[in-house]
């Protein structure tokens, strides 16, 4: 069996605080399932988390879905920043600033990649409890390379603030 024949587990971070960020949330998963090569096979509840970084904005909503796909690391990553896009997602180079949707691959099968533009597992992982709690929620036992099973990955839930919503 070649690699596009092979189906490789993936875990993807959404996050939206813009237009009915709910709504932007599931929208996206839906849209993830649509596309070709990609299985969205569970998602997370939804979390209300305070943002990051300081600038005045509204809270997120956030989520992480659990799939497989076909697709090399980069399609896939075009693949999300595609439905970014689409939504209406603008990339103005602002850090941590409000988003209509957010994609992240955080997870692709048991591989490190470090690429100019894609580093897999997504290097905030370990620091992030709107990512670190719905993904534990999900996959407790999912191996993260180089950081080891979620379940033993040490969660703040106070910082930023965190609640689950659904």
């Amino acid at each position: 069996m070649n690699d596009a024949e092979h189906w490789f587990p993936i875990y993807i971070g959404l996050g939206s605080n813009l237009d009915m960020p709910e709504r932007q949330v599931g929208e996206a998963l839906d849209l993830l399932d649509r596309v070709g090569g990609i299985r969205v096979v569970s998602r997370s509840s939804l979390y209300r988390s305070a943002p990051l970084g300081g600038i005045e904005q509204p809270d997120f909503v956030n989520a992480v879905a659990a799939g497989l796909t076909t697709l090399e690391p980069a399609d896939l990553l075009a693949a999300l920043q595609d439905i970014e896009n689409e939504r209406g997602r603008k990339r103005d180079g602002t850090r941590w600033g409000p988003r209509i949707v957010d994609l992240d691959l955080l997870v692709y099968g048991g591989r490190t990649i470090d690429e100019p533009g894609l580093t897999v597992p997504h290097p905030g992982i370990a620091t992030r409890n709107f990512v670190l709690l719905p993904l534990g929620e999900i996959a407790p036992e999912l191996v993260i390379p180089g950081l080891g099973r979620v379940v033993s990955l040490p969660v703040d839930r106070h910082e930023p603030e965190i609640s689950r919503i659904e």
